[in-house]
């Protein structure tokens, strides 16, 4: 028989901006808000709250990427129709533990359909993809994440690539890969980042640059999976993503 102690599991510490999002969502219950209502403005609720700007902009992504709010440039933060089933930072915690599978899945399929995109794209994918590219530059500019854009960019891409079965499977990961890209383009300086990636992956497009365009894809999802949000404090970001690496490898 083991008579060896039994130590306690490790308790997982409650990261501030978790404890902002449960107080958020503690908030809209106790004041019988409903889906289509606005949060008060960011300054306003973080004195409410007794928090920083900054964290409370965490949990108000946070709270985006599980569903429960939608932030609408020019129109505040808006509560959705969707349910939480399970406490919030419990949400909030499963979509942390599934992020490297997402990016992992993400790198393999973009990297492919940027390659096939290259060979088989058309003049009318090209208008596709320049328009997806000038409509997220307006809405950076006008303050904007360019999330609805950067989503037609990588759609653009995946209609030029011509394969049916590439374009399910991407279907079929659509709303986790829309968690991800919330989260990315809520960084600072992030939007503008992704669109320069946007446009060395369009370039190598439009040269009918498989390699080059395969490339320029694996190295801007890698730059947007690097989301600080879900990190655990001080830990530095693990390597996401490797299909394209391993692939060249073998090549």
């Amino acid at each position: 028989m083991d008579d060896s102690p039994r130590f306690p599991r490790p308790v997982l510490r409650t990261r501030l901006y978790e404890q902002v999002a449960e107080q958020i969502t503690g908030w809209i219950a106790e004041n019988g808000l409903k889906a289509g209502d606005r949060l008060p403005p960011e300054r306003e609720l973080a004195v409410r709250l007794g928090v920083s700007r900054a964290t409370l902009s965490q949990a108000l992504v946070a709270l985006e990427v599980i569903g429960v709010v939608v932030v609408r440039h020019g129109d505040g933060t808006v509560l959705t129709e969707q349910a939480r089933t399970a406490p919030v930072i419990e949400a909030i915690r499963a979509h942390a533990d599934r992020l490297p599978e997402i990016i992992d899945a993400r790198d393999a399929l973009e990297s492919k359909l940027a390659a096939l995109a290259a060979v088989r794209r058309t003049d009318a994918d090209v208008v596709a993809i320049q328009a997806a590219l000038a409509a997220m530059e307006r809405d950076i500019a006008a303050g904007g994440r360019g999330v609805d854009a950067d989503e037609q960019f990588h759609g653009a891409v995946t209609t030029a690539a011509r394969s049916e079965l590439l374009g399910q499977m991407m279907e079929a990961i659509h709303d986790l890969i829309r968690e991800t890209r919330i989260e990315s383009l809520s960084q600072p300086g992030r939007p503008k980042d992704s669109l320069a990636g946007h446009r060395k992956v369009a370039e190598a497009i439009v040269a009918g640059d498989p390699v080059a365009a395969s490339q320029a894809m694996h190295e801007h999802v890698m730059l947007v999976s690097d989301v600080a949000l879900l990190r655990e404090p001080g830990r530095a970001p693990e390597p996401l993503g490797r299909a394209a690496d391993l692939s060249a490898e073998q090549s």
